[in-house]
């Protein structure tokens, strides 16, 4: 394992990752213009397709980050069958869930119990499928629907933070099911699905669109938000969420549910609204 993954393990993930939630939201105008002038430098952030190209007006580096796009900038596949991508990035893993496990990289896989938190809501995608979409800081990072659902329940499962970056990914057995995470469960015309919304060293922050902020902050323990009966109803590709930093979504599709297109492929580019399968025909 590389020196840099194995001091991960030292490091008070925690604290550091409250440090840059504040950090980030210093509204000081030399601090917060310098990190999203590096930002939009080392990373080549296309600022011609966001809502306010110009820099210096966001309040601070958060709002820079979640910054919303012109209308149009990203547009949804015109096929109503289509299965939607939900964020910007670049294709982790995607593929089948064998006997409930999940392929994370080079050998390492997890359940889709440990990930989801809970032994019956892994149930359905016991023999599923997923799509693992990676953020770099360069992307959009708002998340959006993949196919119209209604809001179940979400968990908020806590865990260390380790990054996601590649390197972190191949190395560090069951990643994503020790990270700290969101899982929202939604269902749907075609049955459940579950996006999970997982946190990253430096930047484990998520607000959805109908509780605002859900991380910080940081759990000691899953809590458990059941909306059956809110009638919280999000369309296909409607804004559900964003990361106020980078990291990764894992889409959960049940067996016998939509099905992801067979061509896709671990680092393939990916945006919100390109069709990744079909939710009633194949592809």
């Amino acid at each position: 394992m590389p020196v840099s993954i194995l001091f991960q393990y030292l490091l008070p993930h925690r604290l550091l990752s409250r440090i840059v939630f504040h950090a980030t939201r210093w509204t000081w105008a030399p601090w917060k213009n310098f990190l999203i002038r590096q930002i939009t430098r080392r990373f080549n952030v296309d600022m011609d397709e966001a809502a306010q190209p110009e820099l210096a007006s966001y309040a601070h580096f958060n709002a820079f980050f979640t910054r919303l796009l012109k209308p149009g900038a990203r547009p949804i596949d015109a096929d109503p069958q289509a299965l939607l991508c939900p964020a910007d990035g670049r294709i982790s893993q995607a593929g089948p869930i064998s006997a409930g496990r999940i392929f994370q990289a080079k050998g390492r896989d997890f359940s889709c119990a440990e990930l989801l938190g809970d032994e019956a809501s892994a149930a359905p995608y016991q023999e599923g499928q997923f799509i693992t979409v990676y953020l770099s800081p360069r992307d959009y990072h708002r998340v959006h629907m993949p196919m119209t659902g209604t809001l179940v329940e979400t968990l908020h499962v806590p865990g260390r933070i380790f990054s996601v970056a590649p390197q972190a990914v191949e190395s560090i057995p069951r990643l994503f099911a020790r990270n700290e995470r969101l899982v929202c469960h939604f269902t749907g015309e075609h049955g459940p699905f579950a996006l999970v919304l997982v946190g990253a060293l430096l930047v484990s922050s998520v607000s959805t669109v109908w509780g605002d902020l859900e991380i910080p902050p940081y759990a000691s323990k899953i809590r458990k938000r059941d909306y059956r009966g809110n009638a919280i109803r999000l369309e296909r590709g409607e804004e559900m969420g964003r990361f106020n930093m980078g990291s990764t979504v894992i889409l959960l599709l049940p067996n016998g549910g939509p099905q992801l297109d067979s061509t896709l492929k671990p680092e393939q580019a990916m945006r919100v609204g390109f069709g990744i399968g079909s939710l009633g025909r194949d592809r």
